[in-house]
């Protein structure tokens, strides 16, 4: 048994309220180095109207009552995380290791069944049958010399594999980390551009996997975002 087809209004309502809320001009220094007010108003409502897409994918996908663990969550995560809690009255743990954008996320959040976690996602216990990683294992930021290969355009002259093979191990351990707290079968809501990770953990542990070919559109990053069904190799009918 899934979820209900269609978001429902109490959930919206939550969702534009806390959109309506957000401490954008906080945000905006977490999110850009500069020229975050202009970054924000022209991101704001794609993300709210995109994130409302994603979410209702997961409501038809996902069973009530169930867990789900976000990884490296934030704002783009909020439509989907409300709609879990709303909708499905699913449990839901977002990990964001920004100290500051959690605590502003948890004052915007109040009132809701929402609570950011200032931690490592690694930390969390229990099973979940939902595993959010988004924009986490190819982050330019942090990974500049994975983020440039996963893309296409890393450049042969200034490309350096010893950075790269260190980089991968810590990607890898992350991926190592997350992945065993997903009970079979379970859903992994990835970015098009990640699924090589997850992948690559599936095969290492003999675990079969379907990725879904429809992609969904995101409105931060801009990286396509997909689902795979872990623990089954075949489409449902």
């Amino acid at each position: 048994m899934t979820g209900p087809r269609r978001i429902s209004r109490t959930a919206e309502a939550a969702i534009t309220t806390v959109f309506r809320r957000l401490e954008y001009r906080m945000l905006g220094r977490v999110y850009c180095y500069e020229g975050g007010d202009e970054f924000w108003n022209a991101k704001r409502e794609p993300c709210r109207r995109l994130g409302l897409g994603i979410a209702g994918a997961l409501l038809r996908r996902l069973k009530p009552g169930g867990r789900s663990l976000y990884v490296g969550a934030g704002v783009a995560e909020l439509p989907p995380l409300l709609v879990e809690a709303l909708d499905l009255q699913r449990r839901v743990f977002p990990y964001n290791l920004r100290r500051s954008e959690v605590t502003s996320l948890n004052r915007t959040c109040r009132g809701t069944p929402v609570r950011f976690r200032p931690e490592d996602a690694a930390t969390a216990t229990g099973r979940f049958d939902h595993l959010w990683i988004v924009s986490v294992l190819n982050d330019p930021e942090r990974f500049p010399h994975v983020a440039p290969l996963s893309y296409g355009n890393a450049d042969p002259v200034t490309f350096d594999p010893g950075l790269f093979r260190k980089e991968r191990r810590t990607v890898r351990s992350i991926v190592n980390r997350c992945m065993p707290k997903l009970s079979l079968p379970g859903l992994v809501t990835t970015s098009a551009e990640e699924v090589r990770w997850i992948a690559d953990w599936c095969h290492r542990k003999g675990i079969p996997y379907l990725v879904e070919r429809r992609q969904y559109p995101t409105a931060l990053v801009g990286d396509p975002i997909c689902f795979i069904r872990i623990g089954e190799n075949r489409c449902k009918s």
